[in-house]
């Protein structure tokens, strides 16, 4: 039994969960999953980031306490991980006192060691990254990653003498291929290590910012976010001396996105070796998921609810095209027609349909019990353990999508075999005896080994294959060989394992997606009847979703002189929340209308393209009830 730890970045809870959080904290529970599926003494870390400028602002926005405001969204959080069904083994708050404690413990270090010194510097700030950027990163004057304008700050702040270790850092990545993967992302560390290193800055003034843990030594200065958040690795295992520390850091590994490879792969490094502590084994890198080519994030305004589609299609639909869908390390395009796709094509059609024909074949063969195994060879054998030899391989490399690509090549092979073999005509003919049972047996075989590898990536429906086998227990990934279900064991039918669903209304046909083919003029109004339209600006004052529906939300707007109630179709891309207190404009003078139940007075204003919606907000403070023209 090896020990394995790993760690997820912990999040900033200025805001609710979306999709890059969920990706980020499926895959590192896959992969705590797997090596626990192979018998290794495991532990996730997760958690949030709970100070800085971002929280700060985004609380004294909300009118409430940094406090209060990290207390809420972290409990998001946790409600998140728990419907997405993640298994962590500890959960850290950067506000607990258990972080703060070893925070300003290596801090003190640090000073005491000559590590950290007071010094002034100017530059680009980006509040939403909580970093400087050089001229170097910045594009178009914004920040590269949120597109918004940095502010220039200058300062007297606590440094790092971060500079010193870039020789070191150059070769310890050089002489070390694997601590930070996939390879592009070594690279571009590399590349980045080719300019002169700068000193960090490690604290905030708190004349500026008084959200964080104050500095041991300073008490007029609180520590900077990322110095704080990322000793999280550390903290959350009680700090060098801790037997669990002692136990699980050396076995540590991190995952990561894209966006925050320099935080980890040059600060936390460095502050390790200055500190004293042995360096990680590796950081593991994933890319983002983007829609129509932008990452998704809150700043950028294309956020993706994460439980809608999984509420929509379940919980394993929604993992397994995450995980089959983006070839680890790169970006991948999201949308609902391409969840759907592989739920139908991989799910539905391959593997469910193998798990209810199989099922079927032996419920109803002697009694539901699977047969001895006939004289014949196995067919299957060979092809499963290169199936399994595959799935240590890629796991190892943190190549999910291959790694679900080697097993859908053996569950094809199966379907395959199902075909040629016909086990329903062989169990017909008395001659043909024994090629049944080895056939059945074969089938018997195949379902036991998939109950047990596929549970880090659809647990639901591997527990379900499982129990069609009478299987109750916890799986081990040793237990997965060919011959491992005895015979004797009774099987019962399981159908419906994935149900395929219908088109969305994103896999419309193409002809609908086409620009009007209807001759322009034709289709134009005059100005008379554009003006019978009346658009006022609306204030949204409450919003709720509406029983029994997936897709409307019943919305109290103000106009000013009266309030209203509107029924919109929105609620697959704005979670009620979101919408209160929002300037929107709305249809003021259409007819009332019934919908499930509800009078809609007005009509909200939307526009749409490529399955993502948005509400028309206004980019100016308008009153509620101001002509929009």
């Amino acid at each position: 039994m090896g020990t394995f730890y790993l760690t997820t970045p912990i999040y900033y809870v200025n805001d609710r969960p979306h999709l890059g959080h969920a990706y980020t904290t499926i895959l590192a529970d896959t992969m705590a999953r797997y090596h626990r599926l192979a018998g290794d003494d495991v532990w996730l870390l997760t958690g949030t980031d709970e100070h800085g400028d971002k929280i700060a602002q985004a609380a004294a926005k909300a009118g409430v306490t940094p406090q209060a405001m990290a207390d809420q969204n972290s409990a998001v959080f946790r409600e998140t991980w728990a419907a997405l069904g993640i298994e962590y083994s500890d959960y850290i708050r950067t506000t607990e006192p258990r972080h703060k404690t070893i925070v300003q413990a290596i801090l003190q270090q640090l000073w005491d060691a000559g590590e950290i010194y007071l010094g002034r510097y100017g530059g680009q700030y980006c509040v939403g990254c909580e970093r400087f950027y050089t001229e170097k990163e910045i594009v178009d004057g914004k920040c590269p990653d949120h597109q918004t304008p940095l502010t220039f700050i200058e300062e007297e702040n606590y440094f790092f003498r971060m500079s010193k270790y870039q020789g070191w850092l150059i070769e310890y990545i050089e002489s070390h291929p694997g601590f930070i993967r996939p390879e592009r992302y070594r690279n571009e560390v590399l590349g980045f290590l080719r300019d002169p290193l700068q000193d960090l800055s490690i604290s905030r003034p708190k004349s500026r910012l008084t959200w964080g843990i104050e500095l041991p030594f300073d008490t007029n200065y609180v520590t900077y976010v990322w110095f704080d958040a990322l000793i999280n690795y550390v903290s959350a295992l009680g700090g060098p001396g801790d037997p669990r520390f002692e136990k699980y850091w050396p076995h540590v590994q991190h995952v990561t996105a894209k966006d925050i490879v320099k935080p980890h792969a040059i600060y936390w490094p460095c502050m390790l070796k200055a500190a004293g502590i042995p360096l990680y084994r590796r950081l593991n890198v994933h890319g983002y998921w983007t829609l129509g080519g932008h990452k998704i994030s809150k700043s950028i305004g294309n956020l993706v609810e994460a439980l809608a589609l999984k509420e929509k299609y379940g919980n394993d639909a929604f993992r397994y095209f995450v995980l089959r869908d983006m070839v680890f390390g790169l970006d991948a395009d999201f949308s609902e027609e391409a969840l759907v796709g592989r739920l139908n094509a991989d799910l539905a059609n391959d593997l469910g349909n193998f798990v209810s024909r199989a099922t079927t074949l032996l419920a109803n063969f002697e009694g539901g019990r699977l047969p001895e195994r006939g004289a014949a060879p196995s067919d299957l054998e060979e092809a499963w353990r290169k199936a399994r030899g595959d799935l240590a391989k890629e796991m190892d490399e943190f190549a999910f999508q291959r790694a679900l690509a080697s097993l859908w090549e053996f569950v094809g092979a199966l379907n395959r075999y199902v075909d040629t073999t016909q086990p329903w005509a062989l169990v017909k003919d008395p001659a043909k005896a024994d090629r049944a049972r080895t056939v059945l047996y074969e089938l018997g075989q195949a379902l036991h080994c998939l109950g047990i590898v596929l549970s880090p990536f659809v647990p639901d429906a591997a527990k379900r294959i499982r129990g069609a086998l009478g299987q109750t227990g916890e799986p081990r990934l040793a237990d997965a060989n060919w011959g491992g279900l005895a015979p004797g064991t009774t099987v019962q039918r399981l159908s419906g394992l994935f149900p395929r669903v219908g088109p969305t209304k994103e896999t419309t046909s193409a002809e609908s997606a086409k620009p009007s083919q209807v001759d322009g003029a034709k289709s134009r109004i005059p100005i008379s009847d554009f003006g019978k339209v009346e658009l006022r600006v609306a204030e949204v004052l409450a919003a709720e979703a509406l029983p029994k529906s997936k897709k409307l939300l019943k919305l109290t707007v103000s106009l000013g002189d009266e309030q209203r109630t509107i029924v919109a179709g929105i609620a697959e891309h704005y979670a009620p929340a979101d919408l209160v207190g929002k300037k929107v404009v709305v249809v003021a003078n259409l007819e009332p209308a019934k919908l499930m139940g509800v009078q809609s007075q007005g009509m909200l204003l939307a526009g749409s393209a490529d399955g993502t919606l948005g509400v028309l907000t206004l980019d100016r403070d308008l009153p509620p009830g101001a002509k929009v023209s």
